[in-house]
């Protein structure tokens, strides 16, 4: 009987969330329109995801490629999935021929998955991926994403040598505990405006996704375009379902 309310609470919790994004997109003198709220849907069930969906939202991410692939077909077909964080060269094909509708890749940090992705997409005969060049802002070691002074020529090889990918932005993950400081958020600012200065793009064409269920009205008010939020709306996760990408 406690499954109903769950379910009920990720509904709430999704209102809430997208009553905050208004708000924060408001003070930061842009439409709500602007900002896209992405659902991290990683270690929940289907049966949640499709709570969520009733209740009007359509774009949701996951991180785990197997997770990802036994979901999504159980699943309407327009909604706009993000696939995010790093994506292992061997599982490009498993994801996008087992998500047609795949939107977006949040976490291309290297060439060497761009050419990847840019031939199997090639390969599949589908129609351009989106994706997002990921900027490690912390300077962790541990942690995916391209230094900031290698971001500019990650995105010119993007642009110039994978026809197949559409450039779309740039993204990052923050800190440890999933919370980022105003310091990241100005590195990938700054990382966007050495892109678009390089390559002539106005600022509205280069999406900033930045900002989580910690930090997300502040990541909003400092430019982001993209927020993904998970345990704030879906509840905390079960990690124990955890598989590699």
């Amino acid at each position: 009987m406690a499954a109903p309310a769950v379910e009920g609470a990720a509904v709430t919790a999704l209102r809430s969330v997208l009553l905050r994004v208004r708000h924060a997109a408001e003070r930061s003198g842009r439409r709500p329109e602007q900002i896209r709220v992405v659902g991290v849907s990683k270690t929940k069930p289907v049966s949640l995801i499709r709570q969520v969906y009733d209740a009007g939202h359509r774009c949701f991410g996951e991180n785990y490629v197997q997770e990802f692939i036994d979901k999504a077909p159980q699943l309407p077909e327009d909604i706009k999935w993000h696939f995010i964080g790093h994506l292992q060269s061997n599982k490009v094909k498993t994801l996008l021929g087992g998500v047609p509708n795949l939107d977006m890749v949040e976490g291309v940090d290297n060439v060497k998955i761009a050419n990847h992705l840019d031939r199997v997409v090639s390969n599949l005969g589908r129609n351009p991926l989106k994706i997002l060049v990921q900027v490690n802002t912390s300077g962790e070691e541990s942690k995916s994403g391209i230094e900031p002074s290698d971001c500019l020529g990650l995105v010119e090889h993007v642009k110039l040598r994978c026809p197949n990918l559409e450039f779309s932005g740039l993204m990052t993950i923050g800190m440890p505990d999933y919370t980022s400081t105003p310091e990241n958020f100005r590195t990938l600012l700054n990382c966007r405006l050495e892109v678009c200065k390089a390559l002539g793009m106005a600022e509205d064409q280069c999406e900033l996704s930045m900002g989580m269920s910690n930090d997300f009205e502040q990541a909003i008010e400092m430019g982001s375009t993209n927020v993904r939020i998970g345990s704030t709306i879906f509840g905390p996760r079960d990690y124990a379902k955890k598989q590699p990408n």
